[in-house]
């Protein structure tokens, strides 16, 4: 063997023992998911291996022509799920179709609404992110607590008063649907583009089953492929909106922001865009019914759930207050031990210096649906959540019990064909 084999194999070990991890666990992050076998297919091929700069069909580069194609049916597959005029499949992550729509419709000293950070917003529409690096004027809306969703009221109040250029919507931290009815008026008032962040709930909009920016004021919906929606680590830009808007953001993907993008991935969202198409409405329905069983569980079990006033949630997400738990760093540290893999999470109330020891748990339902989880075993989480953290079991008696439970779900359900969840495929003996 050659001198660094055995680096080599210790870097295939640890994929090998972090694909067991999760196989053993309750996997409870709000932005991972697991794709299927035809979209994990694409990640393999000779695609990952080449460039495609710029549009289908006016490339930069030779030997594009079956990319051209897989790409050309992405863009109508996309268009067709979410009734989109447009749609780019090029960003390589939600951030960057962020990023991509900053540098198309902003320049330094322009003005953007967004939420903050404490009441959901993204990190790409904070100061030290993209926003942030471009050099804009940022305003905040105002967050509504009790209703964990932005207060109608004084949003429009502000955006009336701030004129901003861009209005950004759309959360991390994302339980009921956004007021864009209410708020849209206002925004045309003052020439406002809005813009919409659907990264989380990409699979629930896909679904029909949370609501339908485009058709509720929103000319620009940004996206991450990973979560609601399951496919691979990817971005999506989908526009309803007048050429030259479309355009500048184009030129923001290419070559403001990526060069090539991934062509591997585009494939793998392009099996995951039919898939949804087929299956998506019944998969977008059981995350959300999952995730309000849930949160009526902890509840029920001891827990402080946000959102109770509205039924705790509308999406796939739910928030815990634990801050008479321990705080989030501690009780997410305890649950990881206890085969349980959430993450802790700013609330309202916390400000920035909290990022590293917030108030709050975030927990997603997207990933252990798409497994065949269902109200059993909702109900079983919410009991092994509370016997580790309120009961204080041992975390390795937990443990055992939480792969027992992920022990009987075995396949990816939603999609084509017929896969074990979480095995590892070895190429190479």
């Amino acid at each position: 063997m050659t001198e660094n084999y055995d680096t080599a194999q210790k870097i295939r070990d640890l994929a090998m023992e972090h694909n067991d991890f999760f196989r053993k666990s309750i996997p409870l992050i709000a932005s991972e998911n697991i794709m299927s076998p035809l979209a994990m297919e694409m990640l393999l091929t000779d695609f990952g291996f080449r460039y495609a700069e710029g549009l289908p069909h006016h490339r930069y580069y030779q030997g594009n022509f079956y990319v051209d194609q897989v790409e050309d049916i992405t863009i109508d597959l996309a268009k067709k799920l979410f009734k989109s005029d447009q749609a780019d499949p090029r960003p390589v992550s939600g951030t960057n179709a962020n990023t991509s729509v900053i540098y198309g419709l902003l320049n330094p000293g322009d003005k953007i609404s967004t939420p903050p950070l404490s009441g959901g917003g993204h990190i790409s529409a904070a100061k030290f992110g993209a926003v942030g690096l471009r050099g804009l004027n940022i305003v905040n809306y105002p967050f509504d607590v009790e209703n964990m969703n932005l207060d109608v009221d004084k949003t429009i109040k502000l955006i009336k008063s701030e004129k901003p250029k861009v209005c950004l919507f759309g959360q991390s931290v994302f339980l009921f649907p956004t007021p864009l009815k209410e708020l849209k008026d206002a925004a045309a008032e003052v020439g406002s583009k809005i813009w919409y962040d659907g990264a989380h709930v990409l699979g629930l909009i896909a679904g029909g089953k949370f609501q339908d920016p485009l058709r509720e004021g929103a000319e620009i919906i940004t996206g991450s492929t990973h979560k609601t929606f399951p496919g691979p680590q990817h971005g999506i830009i989908l526009g309803k909106t007048d050429e030259k808007t479309w355009k500048n953001i184009q030129r923001g993907v290419f070559p403001g922001t990526i060069s090539n993008h991934h062509i591997n991935a585009m494939a793998a969202l392009g099996v995951t865009l039919a898939e949804e198409l087929d299956y998506g409405r019944e998969y977008a329905g059981k995350i959300i019914e999952n995730a309000k069983y849930l949160a009526s569980c902890l509840a029920e079990d001891g827990f402080k759930v946000l959102g109770e006033k509205n039924g705790y949630t509308e999406s796939h997400t739910l928030v815990v207050d634990v801050r008479n738990n321990g705080g989030g760093r501690h009780v997410a540290d305890l649950l990881e031990k206890s085969g349980i893999v959430l993450n802790k999470n700013l609330l309202p109330w916390d400000d920035g210096n909290k990022s590293q020891d917030p108030s709050g748990l975030r927990i997603g339902t997207q990933e252990v649906t798409r497994i065949g989880f269902g109200k059993s075993e909702m109900k079983e989480i919410s009991r092994l959540i509370k016997i580790a953290v309120i009961d204080k079991k041992a975390p390795e008696v937990v443990k055992k019990d939480a792969a027992d439970l992920k022990s009987r779900f075995k396949k990816v359900k939603y999609c084509y064909g017929d896969l074990e969840a979480y095995k590892y495929i070895k190429l190479l003996n």
